[in-house]
């Protein structure tokens, strides 16, 4: 199992939509680095939602329900679907990343302009602690 973040501000698509679909297209990707991270995507694995924008906090848990796939806006770029997997008790805000040395080489924190990003396991149940 891998472990991912995806991201997005919470004005266009916030955790709350995603919750009252349940399970929903991840698309819109329109980076190489981010494309091909989706294509690493494999059934099962786990991914937090982060928004982004003002709030910068991790605040949920999704888990890959469908494999890459062609996107349906622009065929020659990846999406995948994602369902719903559960709320965290308590939002990660980026301050509180920032401020964990055991996370200082988190993707997300030198990559911080791509909206799928990888999480390694240490990291992802660190992170895990952090929100319960």
């Amino acid at each position: 199992m891998k472990y991912w973040m995806v991201k997005s501000e919470p004005g266009s698509y916030s955790w709350s939509d995603f919750v009252a679909k349940n399970e929903d297209i991840w698309d819109g990707v329109r980076n190489f680095q981010a494309r091909n991270y989706l294509r690493e995507m494999q059934l099962g694995d786990l991914v937090f939602f982060y928004h982004s924008g003002k709030e910068k906090a991790i605040v949920g848990i999704a888990e890959v329900s469908e494999e890459e796939f062609p996107d349906p806006k622009d065929e020659a770029w990846t999406a995948v679907k994602l369902k719903v997997k559960s709320d965290l008790k308590n939002a990660i805000p980026l301050a509180a990343i920032k401020a964990e040395e055991r996370l200082s080489e988190l993707p997300m924190l030198k990559q911080s302009r791509l909206s799928v990003l990888p999480v390694g396991k240490e990291a992802f149940d660190l992170l895990l602690k952090m929100g319960s």
